[in-house]
C-alpha cells in the first residue's frame, strides 16, 4: 500500500481543515516546501498536495506555493484543487505533477472528462468526496445527487485510472477512517482507490492494508505526532501476514 503524507494550501500556507470547514483550519507551516522535504527525509516517495483555495474557486490559486513543493520533494507529487480545464491539467503536468486529482471538473462536466481521459488517461484519478451520502463538490461547499458507488462504478467504465475517497465526516478528526467503506469499494470496484479521512494511528494505516485499498492519505495526524511518518512507511512496505 502506498502511503501519501499530505499538504494542503491555503493562502501559500500549509493547513488542515476539520470535517472539510474552511473556519476549522489550522496553520501548521508558513513554508511548505520545508513541509515536503521533512516528508522526503523521513522516506515519503508520494505527496498529496491540494490547493484548497483552488478547489473553491475552481481557479490555481498556489502555484508558487506549488512549484516550491516541486523543487524540494524529489519523490512523485499528485494534485488536486481547482483543476477543471484541460489547460490546467496540461500546466501541472509540464511542471512536474506526477498525477492530478480531479473532483467537480469530472464529476458535473463529461466534455472536461472525455477530453481528460483522451489526453491524460493514466495521468489522473477523480476524487469523490463524501458528506452523508453524497458527493461534496467545489471545496466541499455543495453536494451532488446519485449514489457516490455507483457513480464511481461509471466512471472506471469510462476508463477512469483510479478515485481518491475521502469521507470528510472523518477529515480531520483522527478517529479511524470509514472502514467499511473502503472494504466494500477494495473488493468490488474495477479500480484502485485511496482512502483518505480519519487516520489517526498506526493501527488505522494497518486496518487499510487488510481492507486491501492501493493507498492512504495521511495528514494531521503527521503535523501532531499521532503518527510518526516513518513507522507508517515501514508498516507499508511490510508483508501482510496470511490469512
Amino acid at each position: 500500500m502506498q502511503l501519501y503524507p499530505a499538504i494542503d494550501l491555503s493562502s501559500g500556507r500549509v493547513v488542515r481543515l476539520t470535517q472539510g470547514d474552511f473556519a476549522r483550519a489550522t496553520v501548521y507551516e508558513e513554508d511548505p516546501a520545508r513541509a515536503a522535504r521533512g516528508f522526503s527525509e523521513k522516506g515519503a516517495t508520494w505527496l498529496h498536495v491540494v490547493d484548497l483555495d483552488g478547489a473553491k474557486t475552481g481557479q490555481p490559486g498556489n502555484l508558487p506555493a506549488l512549484k516550491a513543493i516541486i523543487g524540494a520533494f524529489p519523490g512523485k507529487i499528485q494534485v488536486g484543487g481547482g483543476i477543471r480545464t484541460l489547460d490546467t491539467a496540461r500546466r501541472y503536468l509540464e511542471l512536474g505533477v506526477e498525477r492530478l486529482v480531479l473532483g467537480t471538473g469530472a464529476l458535473t462536466n463529461p466534455d472536461f472528462l472525455g477530453a481528460m481521459l483522451r489526453e491524460c488517461s493514466g495521468r489522473f484519478f477523480v476524487g469523490v468526496d463524501v458528506r452523508g451520502g453524497k458527493i461534496a463538490i467545489s471545496g466541499w461547499l455543495e453536494t451532488t445527487e446519485g449514489s457516490p458507488f455507483a457513480t464511481m462504478t461509471r466512471l472506471a467504465s469510462e476508463g477512469v485510472a483510479g478515485f481518491v475517497y475521502t469521507d470528510i465526516s472523518k477529515d480531520g478528526m483522527l478517529e479511524g477512517p470509514n472502514l467499511p467503506v473502503y472494504r466494500e469499494l477494495a473488493a468490488t470496484l474495477n479500480a484502485p482507490v485511496i482512502a483518505s479521512g480519519g487516520i489517526g494511528s498506526l493501527d488505522d494505516i494497518l486496518r487499510l492494508r487488510e481492507a486491501k485499498v492501493s493507498g492512504a492519505i495521511v495528514g494531521r495526524a503527521l503535523y501532531t505526532g499521532a503518527v510518526d511518518l516513518a513507522a507508517a512507511l515501514a508498516l507499508c512496505r511490510e508483508d501482510l501476514p496470511p490469512c
